[in-house]
């Protein structure tokens, strides 16, 4: 699993604390953007101890992830609030192969390991025969499973992330959403909690 931040908002700390300052000020935009600075975060804990958590609407983060399982996509893109791009199994060739995602409590048996191996192989082999029989990739697809790997462009503003993080790092999660989670998280603290 690979995740990229290919974009944020800049200084997002002080873009939320503005917008939460100016909900509450009479001062004009341009007054507000001098304002803050070391306060900021007291601030916004300080609004979204009160339930307005509109503020954070005006942070977004782009990421690039790479190297998770259609299973996992399909639980991503129930995000609404989020805009995603994948990786489309339409307009892709696969006959070369997919790689895939093993949970890892298959990982743990030998024996179940190199079974799924082989029906993955045996899938992309017949996947292979499908566009070998003029199959178009469109119906070709249906074959692919839910471990296939697959590529996604998100966006997220901060308020959904927030959201994201409370249902996905949690134990309860389902591994791999917990994973990206986690490491989703662990990349935009560094930005946004430098």
């Amino acid at each position: 699993m690979q995740v990229t931040v290919l974009a944020h908002t800049a200084e997002p700390v002080k873009v939320v604390a503005m917008a939460a300052r100016l909900c509450y000020s009479p001062l004009d935009i341009g007054s507000l953007r001098g304002a803050g600075g070391a306060e900021d975060r007291q601030l916004i804990e300080k609004v979204l101890a009160l339930g307005h958590e509109s503020v954070l609407e005006h942070a977004s983060f782009t990421l690039g992830i790479e190297g998770v399982s259609r299973a996992l996509s399909h639980q991503l893109v129930r995000h609404r609030l989020a805009s995603f791009s994948q990786q489309s199994q339409r307009y892709v060739s696969f006959d070369e192969g997919f790689s895939f995602q093993v949970p890892p409590s298959i990982q743990g048996d030998e024996t179940l390991c190199r079974e799924y191996g082989e029906l993955m192989e045996t899938l992309a082999s017949f996947y292979r025969r499908l566009r070998e029989q003029g199959i178009p990739a469109e119906d070709a697809r249906f074959v692919l499973p839910n471990a296939a790997d697959t590529r996604l462009v998100m966006t997220m503003n901060a308020r959904e992330l927030r959201h994201f993080f409370r249902l996905r790092c949690c134990r309860r999660a389902q591994w791999e959403i917990r994973q990206l989670a986690t490491e989703i998280l662990r990349q935009v603290k560094k930005i946004a909690l430098p």
